[in-house]
């Protein structure tokens, strides 16, 4: 078999690489133009200019979020956290779909599944500031827009839904909807008791849960699910560096809990075919955990109380699965352990990703695949890099080259 020596095929061109973890940057009349003014005015969230920060910043009635180009610093003249004042300075393939293929092409990837910043960071606040409809509204309105941006090549181009999962009737109706539009998995959390809602575990998610798992839909736990803004305040802080690189490491380490919960708590084992993916926190804490679960589990004789139960390792094999960007000392035991469900991401346009600009140390996506997985075999690069997504989000295959969507 061929190995991934100097002078081969670069991977990019042998794999049709999916990127399963980037995002759309919300464009500001995303919801102004979709939902009834007359009626809601301005708590439908909207975008204005804001002189204490000399920047544009999305509102929802007067709470003031995050700015408009706060999450797209991809090519941004200066390091992060420093963003774009405003969208029209960012980099086109943040806010452009065509822009946005083009961009795959140039860095090597060809699927790209798209996560949403607005609606995903700050939920908690279409939660508590909103009437119930309007956030409802909200939801269906976004995963129109994404339906839209991804018809500019919905085989590349792939959408991930969000539910309205404060209204368990508006979810399943939603999670029907947004699958008969091409939207391949959702975009849930483990966490809900955050913000007064039941645990996961708890009945209360179960037509939510027993549905994805008959549809072949996956559960997508995307780091940053929030109780206040200020849980992520840290990550966007332009004055301290320190504060930044301390934060975001952190946030990255949040899925653990989300795992060791369904795992542990028998929300795997109550639905066995059913997907989760821990998304935009690597893999190289996995091993560790799945240790941890296992010793801890055998150590107090949870095997004895529990004997219809697998060890938390093998639901994690069964079902868990993971992704990574920049790590590299970590990769082989991440493999050992998952080498099945491990898959490749680059986290465009945030901070975090690999996305070089004029300041940014970041690696480009072409180098970092070489680097990552150089001397692992055939077979596994091409689940890594391919098969593993395309399998689990059920994508079409490569479109041959010349082919139009």
């Amino acid at each position: 078999m061929p190995d991934h020596t100097e002078g081969r095929v670069p991977l990019c061109e042998r794999y049709a690489v999916a990127d399963v973890d980037a995002h759309i940057i919300e464009p500001p009349n995303l919801w102004t133009s979709r939902l009834s003014e007359a009626r809601w005015g301005d708590m439908i969230p909207h975008v204005a200019y804001d002189e204490r920060s000399g920047e544009d910043r999305w509102y929802v009635g007067s709470k003031r979020l995050f700015g408009a180009g706060a999450f797209a610093q991809a090519g941004w003249r200066e390091f992060p956290p420093s963003h774009p004042p405003n969208l029209r300075e960012a980099l086109p393939a943040a806010v452009d779909p065509k822009e946005r293929l083009a961009y795959m092409d140039e860095v090597g990837v060809y699927y790209q599944l798209l996560y949403p910043n607005i609606l995903g960071f700050h939920s908690h606040v279409f939660l508590k500031e909103m009437e119930t409809e309007l956030a409802t509204e909200c939801v269906r309105a976004y995963n129109d827009f994404l339906t839209e941006f991804c018809s500019a090549d919905p085989v590349r181009l792939i959408a991930m839904m969000m539910l309205p999962f404060w209204d368990i009737g508006a979810s399943v109706a939603e999670m029907r909807r947004c699958a008969d539009m091409g939207h391949k998995g959702v975009l849930f959390a483990a966490q809900y008791e955050k913000v007064g809602l039941p645990p996961l575990v708890d009945d209360h998610w179960e037509p939510v849960l027993a549905q994805a798992q008959e549809m072949g839909l996956s559960m997508n736990f995307h780091c940053g699910f929030l109780q206040t803004p200020e849980e992520l305040r840290g990550a966007v802080n332009q004055a301290e560096k320190l504060s930044f690189t301390r934060e975001s490491s952190l946030v990255l380490l949040g899925n653990a809990r989300n795992v060791a919960d369904v795992v542990l708590s028998g929300v795997c084992h109550r639905y066995p075919e059913l997907k989760f993916v821990s998304v935009e926190n690597g893999a190289g804490w996995l091993p560790y955990l799945c240790e941890s679960m296992d010793w801890q589990w055998l150590n107090v004789g949870a095997h004895k109380d529990f004997p219809e139960r697998l060890l938390p390792s093998e639901y994690v094999r069964r079902q868990i699965y993971a992704m990574y960007w920049f790590e590299q000392a970590s990769m082989r035991s991440v493999v050992d352990l998952l080498g099945d469900n491990l898959m490749f991401e680059t986290d465009f346009p945030h901070a975090t990703s690999l996305s070089p600009g004029p300041a940014s140390e970041s690696p480009s996506p072409r180098d970092v695949m070489e680097r990552s997985l150089a001397g692992l075999p055939d077979e596994t690069v091409g689940k890594i890099l391919q098969y593993t997504a395309t399998g689990l989000y059920h994508l079409e295959p490569p479109l041959p080259v010349g082919a139009v969507a």
